[in-house]
């Protein structure tokens, strides 16, 4: 499998992507004014103990106290055993207590961060643990003569009161090399109980290193081809540590050079645009369809376009097995996390089902993130569920859209137009003005005017007023404003959009309904009737205004455009 990693650097962001085969598996994103929390060590102190939750809340010096769960409280214990009895968190905790944490989940919406007493420090091939005695080994590496051998080293290294994990990458890395990994985290510990002595609480007493050094300590490996840069100053960072780290990976550390962007020459851009789109296409024709809630996250697999040319049953195999991959990759690439439900289609046959979980399972391997498949439920949907560490990528990348309040969804025109319509009603009932002028979205526009102006000529008669009524394309389809209201000659004078004379490019709509020799077109939701133009719908033309009247204009044809 070819793996490159691929740096963005400019001033609003630093953006790293992970491919595999061309592909588009991972994005992380860095802002310079949004501050990343996750790995940074905080003197906290406890603002509230709440028994009934089991959980405290500590104030580190963020806007909102982070959240801090009795199984979170540091007490030692062996990783091959499970922790001893906790005791009730008001015995552990007591407010005004100083603490030290480390953050393990970012702030999210209305939450404050997460914390953990269990303080963790990551080299490249170690895992510092202050105040534990026991050794772990990276449960990826397979090989358990590996798994021994690392054990027995990290043992012999292994410092008093200080636990060690040895990391998947420390796989065949000599004693020597582990030896200098542990002397930089020892003396980088000693400097934080340092720093946690001298500060006052609530304090940052250590942050983790910036995004692009991350990637180079915790995802830079063998199998990885390149590490592609186009920023000389990040590249001259990640060459600095990769020299103190992995020095025979020094030399594929390259500066991108290329005058095409970055993630343009690597087809990244437009597998980040697919990545916040509802629904993925698959190869077979198939698609996926992804909707979040803050509950949980639904797939929905459809088999689309594709028949397939055997039975059903193979058709429908196919399709899910595809999709099974395609989920694993982006679930991965979206950074999805907390539950996920996926209903694959119906399947009849036990060995398929079967297929398709192990399928789920194999392809979810490439995944570092905690991630795991749990099984059909009793309707045939499959339950997973993925360690939550940061935002997705969605709520990185986009807001709740201003208009629907994220609801995804707007009134018809035609309802929009017949509330509207209720509305002028009102207003027209307490204005002593002769004539008012409305401004909205054309397509509602359209419907308060009516087929050939009818309806508003109703309304005319109803309140006893001139209306006009006219369209802005850039409007919210639920909104209106009043643009004025006063005497006829006043408010017309501002009403109609062109006059007779005027030379304009429009695009012909549909043919007109009474006449279909003649073609309709809009400008700003006033209907012109461009004469001899019915068999030119979807066509631009130049035309002339002849004769403008209260809800419609005439026009003749120059040219095509």
């Amino acid at each position: 499998m070819d793996k490159k990693i691929l740096v963005n650097c400019d001033n609003r962001a630093t953006r790293v992507a992970l491919l595999e085969n061309g592909k588009l598996v991972e994005l992380y994103i860095e802002r310079p004014l949004q501050q990343r929390v996750v790995g940074n060590l905080y003197k906290g102190t406890v603002a509230n103990v709440l028994p009934g939750m089991q959980s405290a809340f500590i104030d580190i010096g963020l806007e909102k106290n982070a959240f801090l769960y009795v199984d979170d409280v540091f007490t030692e214990f062996n990783d091959e055993n499970p922790p001893p009895p906790r005791g009730a968190i008001e015995k552990l905790l007591k407010v005004g207590e100083e603490i030290m944490v480390q953050v393990i989940k970012e702030p999210f919406g209305s939450k404050g961060a997460r914390v953990t007493g269990q303080i963790s420090l990551p080299g490249r091939y170690l895992v510092l643990v202050p105040w534990a005695d026991y050794v772990g080994v990276s449960r990826r590496i397979d090989s358990q003569v590996e798994r021994e051998r690392l054990r027995r080293e990290a043992d012999k290294l292994r410092p008093e009161n200080l636990g060690l994990i040895v990391r998947t990458v420390a796989e065949g890395v000599d004693f020597a090399t582990l030896e200098q990994d542990l002397q930089f985290l020892a003396n980088l510990w000693r400097r934080i109980m340092q720093r946690y002595q001298q500060k006052t609480a609530p304090a940052v007493i250590y942050q983790d290193l910036a995004l692009t050094c991350r990637i180079a300590r915790d995802h830079f490996v063998e199998d990885f081809s390149s590490f592609l840069i186009d920023n000389k100053h990040e590249y001259e960072k990640v060459r600095e540590i990769i020299e103190y780290i992995s020095p025979h990976l020094k030399s594929k550390v390259k500066l991108y050079r290329d005058p095409t962007p970055i993630f343009d020459h690597f087809d990244v851009e437009k597998e980040v645009e697919r990545a916040l789109q509802g629904q993925v296409w698959l190869k077979s024709g198939g698609y996926l369809v992804f909707d979040e809630t803050e509950a949980l996250t639904v797939v929905d697999v459809n088999t689309g376009r594709y028949i397939g040319r055997r039975n059903l049953a193979e058709t429908i195999l196919k399709t899910n097995l595809e999709a099974a991959e395609e989920i694993a990759r982006q679930i991965r690439l979206r950074d999805i996390g907390g539950i996920i439900i996926i209903d694959f289609i119906d399947m009849t046959l036990e060995d398929h089902r079967q297929k398709v979980l192990d399928k789920l399972n194999e392809s979810v391997k490439q995944d570092r993130t905690k991630t795991y498949v749990l099984g059909l439920t009793s309707l045939g949907l499959v339950e997973m569920t993925r360690k939550k560490v940061r935002q997705d990528l969605a709520a990185v990348l986009q807001q709740p859209c201003p208009y629907c309040n994220g609801a995804g969804r707007v009134l018809t025109p035609l309802v929009a137009g017949t509330r509207l319509e209720r509305e002028l009603k009102n207003i027209l009932k307490s204005e002593r003005c002769q004539a008012i002028l409305m401004e909205t979205h054309p397509e509602v526009a359209s419907i308060i005017i009516g087929a050939g102006g009818g309806n508003l000529k109703k309304l005319e008669e109803e309140s006893g007023k001139h209306i006009f009524v006219c369209g802005d394309a850039d409007m919210h389809m639920e909104k209106y404003r009043v643009v004025a209201k006063g005497t006829l000659k006043e408010v017309e004078a501002l009403a109609f959009p062109v006059s007779p004379g005027d030379v304009l490019e429009l695009q012909v709509e549909e043919p007109h309904t009474l006449n279909p020799a003649h073609g309709i077109a809009r400008l700003k939701g006033f209907v012109i009737n461009v004469e001899k133009a019915g068999d030119k719908v979807g066509q631009t033309l130049r035309v002339e205004i002849t004769e403008v009247n209260r809800t419609s204009a005439r026009a003749v044809v120059l040219d095509t455009i």
